[in-house]
C-alpha cells in the first residue's frame, strides 16, 4: 500500500495541553488516527514522526522519501526560518502540503512568513485537526492528476 509520511516539528507532542485557542484541544495521537482512517479511504497508509529537534526531521525525510508517495507536514516553529528543512522537502521531489492548526496569516507578525511554504503543493492553514484530511485529499488529488512529482 502506498504511503504518506506525516511529520509534526517542535511542540506538537504537546497538543491537547497547549492554548487550545490556537491548536484546538485534540492531541498529536487522535490527529495521527484522524488522518491514517481519511488515508485509509484511498487506499494510502500514513508513517508518522514527531520531533522537537530540526536535525531528526530531516533524517527521518531522508529517510523515508524513497518508500513514500507524498508528505503532509506541519513544522510548528521551524516553519518561519529552517531552510535546512525547506531544502530537504525539495531533495525529497515529492508532492507536500503544509498544515498549521492555527492560522499563523492572522497571528503574531513573525508567524506570517513561511520559508516552507515554497517546497510544497499547497498549505492549510487555520482550519485545526480537519487541515489535515484535507491534507490528504488534496495530496491524493494531485497523484491523481499529476502523479507523484
Amino acid at each position: 500500500m502506498p504511503k504518506f509520511l506525516l511529520i509534526h516539528g517542535p511542540n506538537l507532542n504537546k497538543l491537547g495541553t497547549r492554548d487550545g485557542k490556537h491548536y484546538g484541544l485534540t492531541t498529536l495521537a487522535n490527529i495521527e488516527k484522524l488522518v491514517s482512517d481519511e488515508a485509509k479511504i484511498y487506499d494510502y497508509e500514513i508513517k508518522a514522526f514527531q520531533s522537537n529537534h530540526e536535525g531528526a526531521l530531516i533524517d527521518f525525510l531522508q529517510a523515508e522519501t524513497p518508500k513514500a508517495a507524498g508528505i503532509i507536514i506541519n513544522p510548528g516553529a521551524l516553519t518561519h526560518y529552517s531552510y535546512a528543512l525547506f531544502d530537504a522537502l525539495v531533495d525529497a521531489n515529492l508532492p507536500v502540503i503544509e498544515v498549521h492548526l492555527s492560522d499563523i496569516k492572522n497571528r503574531e507578525p513573525f508567524r506570517k512568513n513561511s520559508v516552507i511554504a515554497a517546497a510544497c503543493i499547497g498549505q492549510i492553514v487555520g482550519k485545526k485537526e480537519i487541515g489535515y484530511t484535507e491534507a490528504v485529499q488534496l495530496l491524493v488529488r494531485h497523484i491523481k492528476n499529476y502523479g507523484r512529482d
